[in-house]
């Protein structure tokens, strides 16, 4: 590995690594030189990928951590473990995220307050803990992955767009507070993408999930570029960056009809529309 590779030296902490946005994450800051901390539930993928990306790159080192970040006590025990292996992490990259497609009064609580330990709580650990670190030495990046519904109400996707709302408001805050550091904080917003997340929410027959689709090296890559100008917000895609800048002209009322349109399964339509056209 050449030593003058942005990332010589420094270690990348990525969540959510194993498959999606986190997989391209991983691809990228193992091109730039940055040594991994993979995380994810699935060891075996990890793995495969995690040591592949360091033969390729020749990097120095790889660490495969399996958690399950919707388990509250999980942020502290992924510090705790780099910490007794000397592990600095530069950058932290909290990209695990879930979702759960469904009416709120229909949907699984406990499967919800899982979704927010992961989209929420893993989030707000994960950051208290390595920024600590980070202001001690004034050095350091944070890109956390919210998602165009953090600009607007989700019908059927409730708590998803809720957690998504708090991550943009969170990155936002500390991006200020931290605004004379050289400590950077960027919230990736990506809009209905290609990866398994519509198919984990029960969400594949949606509209959002049969409609345009943003490749998630094309996301990942906004964000990696956005993360390393040190950009507060990154709206990824074309389309959801029209969308975005709507959402500040409509009343929500609109954002949340629009939305619940988008999060309908297309069978619903049809269902309607043959009830209307039967004869009374």
């Amino acid at each position: 590995m050449k030593k003058n590779k942005v990332g010589h030296g420094k270690t990348a902490l990525i969540t959510g690594a194993s498959n999606g946005f986190g997989l391209e994450f991983a691809k990228l800051f193992a091109k730039d030189g940055y040594n991994l901390v993979l995380v994810a539930r699935s060891e075996d993928r990890l793995k495969e990928l995690g040591y592949s990306l360091q033969d390729e790159h020749g990097l120095e080192k790889v660490c495969i951590i399996t958690s399950d970040l919707s388990r509250p006590g999980s942020p502290q025990e992924i510090y705790d473990e780099l910490k007794k292996v000397g592990v600095r992490v530069d950058v932290l990259v909290n990209n695990a995220g879930a979702g759960l497609h469904g009416f709120f009064h229909e949907t699984d609580m406990d499967k919800e307050e899982e979704i927010i330990n992961l989209n929420i709580t893993s989030v707000m650990k994960l950051t208290k803990l390595f920024l600590r670190d980070m202001k001690a030495r004034n050095d350091g990046k944070i890109l956390n992955v919210a998602s165009i519904v953090s600009l607007m109400p989700a019908p059927l996707m409730a708590i998803y767009a809720a957690s998504k709302a708090f991550v943009l408001s969170f990155s936002e805050a500390l991006s200020n507070e931290l605004k004379d550091t050289n400590i950077t904080v960027t919230a990736l917003c990506p809009g209905a993408s290609n990866t398994y997340f519509f198919k984990r929410a029960h969400a594949e027959n949606s509209r959002a999930a049969n409609g345009p689709l943003s490749e998630p090296e094309d996301v990942a890559k906004d964000g990696y570029m956005a993360l390393m100008k040190g950009e507060v917000k990154i709206v990824s895609g074309l389309m959801n960056k029209v969308q975005a800048a709507t959402s500040n002209l409509l009343p929500d009322t609109a954002l949340a009809a629009t939305m619940r349109y988008q999060m309908e399964e297309a069978e619903e339509e049809a269902e309607k529309e043959a009830n209307y056209q039967q004869p009374v």
